[in-house]
């Protein structure tokens, strides 16, 4: 991706880095296309690295893998030992040039301890039988149980005639994960469980006719692989797919192959090539729904609205299509400030679908809200506040977080001493206008610099203000407590986001990031001259003690722990580990039952499928409190007297320790490890990856609860820097928006 990277902070979330490897000379090279195509065919959800350990071939001799596959990775390696010290790996799936993989490996990706390996049943000269590792046999390595000792011993396995795998890493598999086609002689067919065939005999052997023919399935011309890829029934991993889908566009034309490539670059962020593929091909056909619905929504995506508007109207005359459209495009129309249309365009959603959510919900939204309180103050005494304002059944941290802001500044935090400017409207020129007009302008908090949540050509993070418009802002202008918010792994166009972002920090008179994670990657952003202007300010729902009117530290706390996960890019959450993380979990609230009440906080609906899914697997029940319906002194109070918070959700953690409640975070996405970083509590973070988690959480979650009053001093210490960095910052802010 020419202008794209992804972030990689898997050291700060402990996400598990896994790669394929493959040991090949120059004599067995050849074979190594067969065998990625067969991996993706069987396997199209998948999409790792896959390492190609060779003893020093010339680069051009991978050519014809690169064509197949967009993330093939070559290293000089002196033998096929060298796998288990392959650096930037957690997980190595190892393969080998004679195999071919015929069915669903998860099993393998899924693995956490050991060396995985099907132990094959040799016979010696005397006629006896024994178990043995194959030297070149499927291995699943994980590294952080192989050291050199037990990379040595495995060397002396691979030898000729070697001993015995270790079995104190050993760990068997079944069969079918490396199946030997020796078995299968007298042309015995494969069985249909195999996962991964491997040839012992040359492929053309005689007598093993099923086999080579269930390797023969693989061997295709380039362009008739990536046909079979995208031809497949289900889901698709967007790497793969965006690898394998453009060649075949160019070669073999269709409408519906154009949506398809279309679909998986906006997905990535890329929505200016989804344009360029889908709008020649699409132009004002009347036949072709989805397809403009897809046009629409990537034209959105670059603030090209009045494009977006038509094609959008065009997918509505479909009715399979409308009740989509429909709400997409009283968004668009919301995002342009034309309230009356977004509200008319929601009711018309409703009228093709009268149970379709999305335009239930921008319909209760858009509708008129009746007079406007009256309104005494002066705009010039007004601050405006630039934020995304949750409303209805949205996140509950987003509707606690824009009031603790303004908080920092005033006792009254309504409509007469603020204006709103939701941080997704465009700014145009009459709302630049009204911008102006106020005393001061403050933009956050929350993880804003985000490129996807609600995706613009303008500035490409949550703000959606073209730069000559914010260069044009004359009121003074603070950006207070804004994270970084960009997930690990995830993939985004930095270009624009730097221009727009050069461009808010000069413009700023202040401009504090909520934690030094966040400061360390937009200063890498930043010219030099503009990197020491970016300040720490930490979110203001950590200090809520010190800002909300009689909250205070309850007299008795209730006997209970709430417990909190988040789904959103869940891939990017949980990669392979999700069936691990929750049944480490299942295991850590069966203990904590003993000990407490347990029970659930949704922040939003959707992060109730923890529960659902915790019930199904593993047949445990957990109560739900729904933050998202309650008001926010009702989650202040509800965090505020529970003994414990153990959450995913950034503020499933800095809401309850801003009231003085002990935490304990589920790193999933690393503004948590950054939050505890700055605060010196490192300790009461666990990655949702940690091999351990159920007895690790069990374990720092029965300290607290054994020592509540120590935990909550703790908690109170932490939390005095926090409020005399806010209230330094504030104590500035003021003399700069004219009110000391």
């Amino acid at each position: 991706m020419t202008h794209s990277s992804a972030d990689d902070r898997s050291t700060v979330t402990g996400r598990r880095r896994m790669a394929f490897a493959v040991h090949t000379d120059s004599d067995r090279v050849s074979a190594l296309p067969t065998l990625i195509r067969s991996l993706a065919l069987t396997n199209p959800g998948v999409c790792e690295d896959f390492v190609v350990l060779h003893p020093g071939l010339p680069d051009a001799a991978f050519d014809a893998l690169r064509r197949l596959h967009p993330r093939i990775v070559t290293r000089r390696a002196d033998s096929r030992t060298d796998l288990f010290r392959l650096e930037g790996y957690d997980t190595v799936i190892a393969l080998g040039p004679a195999m071919v993989v015929l069915g669903d490996i998860g099993e393998l990706l899924r693995m956490r301890h050991g060396v995985g390996a099907v132990p094959q049943l040799l016979c010696d000269a005397e006629g006896g039988a024994r178990r043995a590792v194959l030297p070149d046999g499927l291995l699943v390595v994980q590294r952080a149980d192989v050291d050199d000792a037990v990379a040595v011993r495995f060397a002396d396995v691979f030898e000729e005639n070697g001993p015995d795998a270790p079995t104190d890493v050993l760990v068997p598999l079944d069969a079918r994960y490396d199946f030997l086609s020796r078995r299968l002689y007298d042309d015995t067919p494969v069985p249909p469980n195999v996962a991964v065939l491997h040839f012992t005999e040359p492929f053309d052997a005689p007598g093993y006719g099923p086999a080579a023919e269930a390797r023969r399935r693989f061997e295709m011309s380039d362009d008739d692989f990536r046909a079979a890829y995208c031809a497949l029934p289900g889901g698709k991993h967007p790497d793969l797919l965006a690898h394998c889908a453009p060649p075949l566009l160019a070669a073999r034309p269709s409408l519906d192959l154009a949506r398809t490539v279309a679909d998986v670059y906006r997905r990535q962020g890329r929505h200016d090539e989804a344009v360029d593929v889908l709008a020649p091909v699409v132009a004002d056909r009347l036949d072709a729904p989805r397809c403009h619905e897809t046009l629409g929504l990537s034209l959105m995506a670059l603030s090209r609205y009045d494009e977006a508007e038509a094609h959008l109207l065009l997918a509505a005359a479909s009715p399979d299509v409308a009740p989509r459209a429909f709400a997409q495009l009283a968004r668009l129309a919301w995002l342009c400030g034309r309230e009356e249309d977004a509200h008319a365009y929601a009711r018309d959603g409703l009228d093709a679908d009268p149970t379709d959510a999305g335009c239930h919900s921008w319909y209760v939204r858009t509708r008129a809200k009746g007079p406007e309180p009256r309104q005494p103050t002066a705009a010039a005494d007004q601050l405006a506040h630039v934020a995304l304002f949750a409303e209805g059944q949205e996140n509950a941290g987003d509707k606690v977080l824009p009031e603790a802001v303004r908080m920092c500044f005033d006792a009254d935090t309504g409509p007469r001493r603020w204006y709103r400017q939701p941080v997704h409207h465009l700014v145009d020129e009459a709302a630049l206008e009204r911008l102006n007009a106020r005393r001061g302008v403050i933009v956050g908090g929350g993880g804003l610099f985000l490129p996807d949540t609600s995706p613009n050509g303008n500035s490409h993070w949550q703000w959606n203000v073209p730069d000559g418009i914010l260069a044009r802002i004359t009121a003074p202008l603070a950006v207070f407590a804004v994270g970084y918010n960009v997930f690990d792994g995830q993939l985004y166009r930095r270009a624009r986001f730097a221009e727009s972002l050069r461009v808010l920090v000069e413009r700023s008179a202040f401009f504090g990031l909520r934690n030094h994670g966040s400061i360390e990657r937009v200063r890498e952003l930043l010219p030099e001259e503009l990197r020491d202007r970016v300040r720490y300010q930490p979110c203001p729902t950590t200090v809520a003690r010190y800002l909300v009117p009689g909250l205070l530290d309850p007299a008795e706390r209730s006997d209970t722990v709430l417990v909190n996960c988040a789904y959103d890019r869940a891939g990017l959450r949980f990669g392979h580990d999700y069936g691990h993380f929750l049944a480490q979990l299942a295991t850590a609230l069966r203990a904590l039952r003993e000990r407490a009440d347990v029970r659930y906080a949704a922040h939003m609906p959707a992060d109730e499928k923890f529960v659902h899914d915790l019930r199904r697997e593993h047949g445990l029940s957990l109560p739900v409190e729904q933050l998202y319906d309650m008001s926010n002194d009702g989650i202040r109070d509800l965090y505020g007297r529970s003994r414990l918070v153990i959450g995913m959700r950034g503020h499933a953690g800095m809401i309850p320790f801003g009231c003085g409640t002990p935490i304990l975070s589920l790193v999933s996405h690393p503004k948590l490890a950054y939050f505890l970083s700055d605060i010196g509590r490192a300790e009461w973070g666990l990655s949702v990856h940690d091999r351990e988690l159920g007895a690790r959480l069990t374990e720092r979650a029965a300290a607290i609860l054994d020592d509540h009053a120590a935990a909550v001093a703790d908690v109170h210490g932490a939390q005095k820097f926090l409020w005399e960095t806010t209230r330094s910052n504030i104590d500035g802010l003021r003399k700069t928006f004219g009110r000391a």
